[in-house]
This record gives C-alpha cells, structure tokens and sequence, in this order.
C-alpha cells in the first residue's frame, strides 16, 4: 500500500479539496485524510501510478507538492538533517565572507559546489582561505545578526523527538554555527568543520579531515550502529550535492527547496511546503505537532 501526501505552501493554506478529491478518485485512492485543512492531505492507494511525475509536474505549478511513498513504515525513529538553506535559510560561509568583503566571490563558489560543479572539499578549502585574518568574533555576530532559522525545524525536531526520535544535525558548515543551532532547535547532536585561528583571527584553513558528502554517509552509519536502528529508520533532509549520499541511504531521503541536479536524483521533494512538511509526510497532523 502506497501512500499520496499533497502539502502546498502554509504562508497561502490554498490546498483546493476538489483537487485533492479529483487526484484520490483518478487513482483510485481511499478517503482522504487532512493533515491539516487546506494546507496538506493524504489518501491510499494499491501501487504507485504511471503518471506519478507527469501530475507532480503539473501540481508544482499549482504549489503543491506531492509524494508517493510506501504506507508502512514512513514515520522514522531518526532525523539527520543538513544545516546550511535546510535548518537555516543562509549558507554560513556566505554570511561570514559578506563580512570579510569576498561575498560575490564565496557565494558563487558555494552556488556552484552545492550544485555538484564543484569538489565539495576543493571548494571548501577555497572558500575558507579568503576568510583569512577575518576576527573570530565576527562568528558571534554573524550568528546573531544574520541567521535566521528555516521555518517548520523546531517543529520538526520536537515533534520527532517527542515521539521518541533521535535528532542529529550534520554539516558541511562549521561548528561555531551548527552548536548554536542545534541547542536552539533541539537537536541531539551536531558535527560540522572547525575554522582554525589563531591569535583571534582566522587562518584560512578548515580542520582535518574535512566533512563532506562521505562524512554524511559515516554520520548516518555510525548513529544508527550506535542506537541499534537501520538506514531505513532514518529520515534525511538536504539540498545540495554534498547531501546526496546521505539522501540516498535513508528510508526516506527528502530534498527540501534543492539544487536542479539534487532534485533530479531524489523521489521526495519539498519545494512549496518548510519543514513542517516532513512531518506531514510521516503522517502526523498539524494539532500533533509540539510548537
């Protein structure tokens, strides 16, 4: 047994019923269930239909989103989530280099490696040299002055975790960033790269080894070894190149607002609905959720 979940944008809340009663009767769907009114809903149906990415394609310009999954086992025991334009809405090092005057230059590059363009480490490393003698303060006020939090992650995270879910936030980013999100929103844990200083200012250099798209991958691994869960347990979200494996492995790997080139290898996308969607998508109602 499948399961269709059409989730639009919850700024607007214009999911029209008759679409979603259209949709469920074209595929012989069973009653549909709303997650919440006219913001997302769901209905059954025996197996997943040819047309799937024809009527995606035609429900994107409507801003809805839908997803076919397998009914059994879609609420997960593991969240393992990707910071940068995932639990925030900025990209850490474009921030810092904004301030250090290199900021055309460093978001292209990032643009560019999230896409896939680019080595991921090569990139990195690239960028973080022109962050060399920025003072390690500016961390502080960065963090204060110019981050701001995805809308839907604490949501997401309290709601998984009060369920008894295990919430993990992996970087490519740094930890200055990824300890102060993960502390807000409630995350379990966090790893990220460190940015090296020295004498208060920063060296240019990023630790060893480098935390990338393999990282992510060890990261799911070695914590689901550790909670004795399976990858199949595991909700993952991201949306740049360097998430793909990670998306890959997981039972449920969710492209959220992702680059062309990650969406194209991903059968969960969100690009109408913030992460409040992922828990639409294990199947709570919005009146479950822990705000």
């Amino acid at each position: 047994m499948q399961v269709v979940t059409l989730i639009t944008t919850p700024t607007e809340r214009n999911l029209d019923a008759a679409l979603v009663d259209n949709l469920r009767n074209a595929w012989g769907g069973g009653d549909a269930h709303w997650l919440a009114i006219d913001e997302a809903a769901e209905f059954a149906i025996p197996s997943v239909p040819d047309n799937q990415w024809e009527v995606w394609a035609d429900l994107q310009a409507a801003c809805v989103d839908l997803v076919i999954q397998p009914h059994e086992g879609r609420r997960k025991k593991m969240l393992l989530a990707d910071m940068d334009s995932t639990m925030i809405r900025q990209e850490c090092i474009d921030e810092l280099a904004a301030e250090a005057g290199v900021g055309p230059r460093v978001a292209d590059i990032t643009a560019r490696a999230m896409n896939g363009e680019l080595d991921f480490e090569e990139a990195l490393i690239e960028r973080v040299g022109l962050l060399k003698d920025l003072p390690v303060e500016i961390i502080e006020q960065v963090l204060d002055e110019r981050i701001t939090h995805m809308p839907g992650g604490y949501e997401l995270v309290q709601t998984m975790k009060a369920h008894g879910a295990y919430a993990a936030l992996v970087s490519g980013g740094f930890t200055a960033f990824t300890s102060r999100v993960a502390a807000t929103l409630g995350f379990d844990e966090n790893r990220a790269n460190t940015l090296l200083s020295e004498n208060d200012k920063l060296t240019g250099d990023v630790g060893r080894p480098i935390l990338g798209k393999a990282a992510k991958v060890e990261a799911l691994q070695e914590i689901t070894a550790r909670l004795g869960l399976t990858a199949a347990d595991v909700l993952a979200v991201g949306d740049g190149a360097n998430d793909l494996g990670m998306l890959k492995l997981a039972g449920t790997g969710v492209a959220l607002h992702a680059k062309p080139t990650v969406q194209a290898e991903c059968d969960v996308r969100i690009n109408h609905g913030d992460l409040t969607a992922l828990l639409f998508l294990q199947g709570y109602s919005r009146d479950e959720f822990v705000t």
